[in-house]
């Protein structure tokens, strides 16, 4: 019921939020090794086997460590939840925006501001699913999407979207790289950044606006 708190904002986290979070872990790491690679970072076949293992066993432990400070606050652990979601979605956006930039060979310009948003709308649809039914849902609870939240939800997205794109290409495209660091490297920067400066907008506009009803209220 609407008046009673589910597992998403209590101090419980089930044994399918280990596996789900475990599954975020792996999948990242998954998603760095060419990311890595797509920098010219030196990153050797063991090296890369160790970042997935050691990614997968870190989401399981910081889901745990959030468990055990939701006993105080409660909140800690929706938002463990989201900055794991969130981790994974901005992977699969750098993921993405590096794989066209590999193909198209073009790091900057209006071809970037294209790859960019292509990849953050990529991401923003796993960003959906995962919101919906981990974050500020439960997994099989069996609410499925309606349109209006649907709409809400890249409504919402749409100015995150905007605040993504605008940033990263405001970094990429009028500051230039410093320390030396290559055009590659600086283009996932002005990724990074713009990715952090839209985190907050998301999560309030999920929490407060899209997933209101699933948000529990305190009897």
């Amino acid at each position: 019921m609407d008046n009673q708190y589910n597992n998403s904002s209590s101090s419980f986290v089930s044994k399918k939020d280990y596996f789900l979070v475990a599954i975020i872990g792996f999948v990242s790491g998954l998603l760095i090794l060419p990311i890595v690679k797509n920098i010219n970072f030196n990153l050797t076949t063991i090296r890369g086997v160790v970042m997935v293992i050691a990614l997968t066993v870190l989401a399981v432990i910081a889901l745990w460590v959030a468990k055990i400070i939701s006993g105080k606050i409660p909140m800690i652990l929706q938002i463990a939840k989201f900055v794991a979601t969130g981790v994974l979605n901005t992977l699969l956006d750098i993921g993405v925006l590096n794989l066209l930039m590999f193909v198209f060979v073009a790091t900057s310009g209006s071809s970037y501001s294209i790859f960019k948003g292509a990849s953050f709308i990529v991401a923003n649809i796993n960003s959906y699913f995962w919101n919906k039914h981990w974050t500020f849902g439960t997994f099989g609870s069996g609410k499925s999407a309606t349109t209006k939240e649907f709409g809400q939800f890249f409504a919402v997205s749409f100015v995150g979207f905007l605040i993504n794109i605008g940033i990263a290409s405001l970094v990429v495209n009028f500051i230039s790289p410093v320390g030396g660091i290559s055009v590659t490297l600086w283009a996932n920067v002005g990724a990074i950044v713009a990715t952090l400066a839209s985190l907050v907008w998301n999560f309030l506009g999920y929490k407060f606006i899209v997933f209101k009803k699933l948000q529990p209220i305190a009897a």
